[in-house]
């Protein structure tokens, strides 16, 4: 299950918490995330390829393609199992910006967006047939959890992918991690 929880970026009171696809994707749209829900036309099997991933979502991608231009779309995955989960988990915890806006589809698996915008924090509970778009420019970290599983779906408008402009803030130490999210919400 989805879940948007919304608090303060003093990290006071209480989090406005919200589970309903709709309701999630109408609070994000106010902020310019795009946020929705897909499906596959066919079962993937645990180690589907990139393309047979890419093949499964073709027309969604497709339509997203024709909107938004993408230079390249590409697959990513992380397992509990991956030698290097901590390092990757650590590059995108620290808040950060991006020239270029940032879309996932989550295939399989989780992770929790975590969007400052104005003086708020929206954290974006992902999981299998999310997409989100967080737009150029926005202020946030990733959380994939002590030990992650994701398959996601990455689209890039600049040849350069993924870059990060981080911000040298030490918000996200103040917010719930991933482990503590799903212990709570989940």
């Amino acid at each position: 299950m989805s879940i948007l929880a919304i608090q303060k970026d003093d990290a006071s009171g209480s989090p406005t918490v919200i589970s309903d696809r709709e309701g999630i994707a109408s609070q994000l749209r106010d902020i310019g995330v795009q946020f929705e829900q897909w499906q596959a036309r066919e079962t993937l099997a645990d180690n589907a390829t990139q393309e047979e991933v890419l093949k499964a979502y073709q027309s969604s991608i497709d339509r997203l393609n024709e909107q938004y231009k993408f230079q390249s779309v590409d697959v990513v995955s992380l397992t509990p199992d991956h030698p290097d989960k901590v390092t990757f988990r650590g590059k995108f915890l620290a808040e950060h910006t991006h020239d270029d806006f940032e879309v996932r589809f989550f295939v399989d698996g989780s992770g929790l967006f975590y969007l400052h915008v104005d003086d708020k924090i929206y954290m974006v509970f992902c999981e299998r047939g999310d997409l989100i778009s967080v737009p150029a420019n926005t202020t946030h970290w990733f959380d994939m959890g002590e030990n992650p599983f994701f398959k996601c779906i990455r689209f890039f408008t600049t040849p350069e992918g993924w870059v990060g402009n981080f911000t040298g803030s030490d918000i996200a130490k103040t917010f719930p991690s991933y482990d503590e999210f799903v212990e709570a919400y989940r």
